[in-house]
This record gives C-alpha cells, structure tokens and sequence, in this order.
C-alpha cells in the first residue's frame, strides 16, 4: 500500500466535494505509477454513472487488458456492485478501500472473484462521508440507489 496513491485518491474525493458532488475519489495505478483518476462526477455531469472509480477507469483511457491485470486500484469507500463489475471486467488484482463503515460495497463479490482487497479505515475517508452523508442524506441515498 503505497500512501501517496490514497492521499490522491482522498484528494480526488476532495476536488469532488469542492464542485458540489460526493467525496469519493479513486486511483489506478500500474507499476507504481498513477495511470488513471477521479471523482464521483454524478452530479457535476448529470451522469448515472460516473463514480469515482468509473471516472478513474475513464480517465486511465484504453489500456490493453495486460495493462490493468498488472494494476491496482485505490478507492476512498468500498466500491459498489457497478464499479465492482468493472474492477472484475478488467482483472484488477489488488484494491485497496479507505473505508467501509458509511457503505460497504460488493467486497464478498470481488473476494469471490479472487480479488485481493485491504480496507484501511482511514479517518479521513470516513470523516469526508459521515459528514457528507449526513448534510446530504438526499444525494447519498440516489448515489447509492435508495
């Protein structure tokens, strides 16, 4: 776990929060260099699908398959069944998640899929989500489908 990836991956969520949208970043990175990132852009974009880890994937472009075989996957909060499908569809191996606490995603999925995975309940991940959560119980809630 290299902590750069996940203070750009927290910075990401960051950036997200400062343009209006949910604080959840992600990073994808390969041989120890970041080759994609983003934020959750669902509501600066209109977009029922641009999470943070999809505009992480958007972002790194087309890669051959190889290429993100050999890559890992930094996410601010534990991804959900939609980004899990991604991460499965391009065999990332390695994800780490800064927290599960406020949203525990589709980790039993990408477990049962051989996906190596390591949640760091980092403070300010979890700070960043409780916080948003509850000033914005209505924008959480379509974000995460309720």
């Amino acid at each position: 776990m290299n902590p750069a990836f996940l203070n750009e991956a927290i910075n990401q969520a960051k950036i997200s929060l400062g343009q209006g949208g949910i604080p959840i970043g992600a990073v994808i990175t390969y041989k120890g260099k970041i080759i994609g990132k983003g934020h959750n852009q669902r509501i600066q974009k209109g977009s029922v699908i641009l999470h943070g880890e999809m505009d992480a994937f958007e972002n790194a472009g087309r890669e051959y398959a190889p290429v993100f075989k050999d890559c890992e996957l930094y996410t601010t909060l534990s991804p959900c069944h939609m980004c899990t499908g991604t991460i499965l569809l391009y065999g990332i191996k390695k994800v780490y998640i800064g927290e599960n606490q406020t949203f525990k995603g589709a980790e039993e999925l990408l477990a049962s899929h051989g996906v190596e995975f390591e949640v760091l309940n980092n403070e300010e991940c979890i700070s960043l989500m409780k916080k948003f959560i509850e000033e914005k119980p209505n924008l959480w809630n379509e974000d995460i489908g309720n």
